[in-house]
């Protein structure tokens, strides 16, 4: 494993992501958007890798990660990985064919800087997973309007990626009812799961907002008395929604 400097605060998955391989699993469908996102490029960087959940097993990756327990936590056989940051990427112009970023974004410090890192550093293709700050649909809202107020200010507008990387597709991504990867909305049809200590323990908005025990009592009360059901039942006939996250793909 190949390690660069480290001169910025300590990365937040060293703090909350002492479990994260076990709650976070890649979902499959989610996968396939990804790998076709990237077309066939031969090379790929994935940048703010994490545990490497979508990295694909058919290309020559390379990951970056801050984080020294993501890497920590990595599989045995995982691409090799370097412990740097998106603003920073210690490689030269046009290093890889493509560049990949699954949800995380939101934790840069200089976001239009590491969107700008990832197209120096591709030859052809950048992929990105993210999420709309606009969208204001989830019933969780409702009960964590803390939630909505944060993706306003951690999340870069869809605009901005264009202005960092040219041209680019905006395409949304359908989360299905029984998603694994356990990110924030993954739970839209299964709302006891957002009770669970657990479960929020993999997700970072939690961390980030506190104080959630009022809102999720409300939640509490109303799976019990039916309310949630009444209000929000008719999602249960559903098997996808959109819930606001998005994949951008350079043209």
């Amino acid at each position: 494993m190949t390690g660069v400097a480290m001169t910025a605060s300590k990365p937040i998955y060293d703090r909350i992501g002492l479990d994260y391989s076990n709650l976070r699993k890649p979902d499959p469908r989610i996968a396939r958007l990804i790998h076709d996102a990237l077309g066939d490029s031969p090379t790929v960087l994935n940048v703010g890798a994490s545990t490497g959940n979508y990295e694909p097993t058919d290309r020559d990756v390379t990951a970056l990660e801050p984080s020294a327990e993501m890497i920590a936590q990595r599989a045995l056989g995982a691409a090799p990985v370097v412990q740097g940051r998106a603003e920073a990427l210690p490689f030269a112009d046009d290093s890889f064919d493509a560049a990949m970023a699954v949800l995380t974004v939101h934790h840069w410090t200089d976001q239009p800087k590491g969107l700008a890192e990832m197209r120096r550093v591709a030859r052809s293709r950048v992929a990105i997973l993210t999420f709309d700050p606009d969208y204001r649909e989830s019933w969780l809202y409702d009960y964590l309007p803390e939630l909505a107020e944060l993706d306003a200010v951690i999340m870069p507008p869809l605009g901005d990626y264009e202005k960092s990387l040219g041209p680019v597709e905006i395409t949304p991504v359908p989360i299905h009812h029984d998603c694994t990867e356990g990110f924030l909305a993954s739970y839209w049809k299964r709302p006891e799961a957002y009770l669970d200590p657990q479960i929020r323990q993999g997700i970072s908005s939690f961390w980030k907002i506190g104080g959630v025990e009022p809102g999720l009592a409300r939640l509490a009360s109303d799976i019990e008395t039916g309310e949630w059901k009444r209000r929000y039942g008719h999602l249960l006939e559903l098997d996808t929604i959109d819930t606001g996250y998005r994949l951008v793909t350079t043209l």
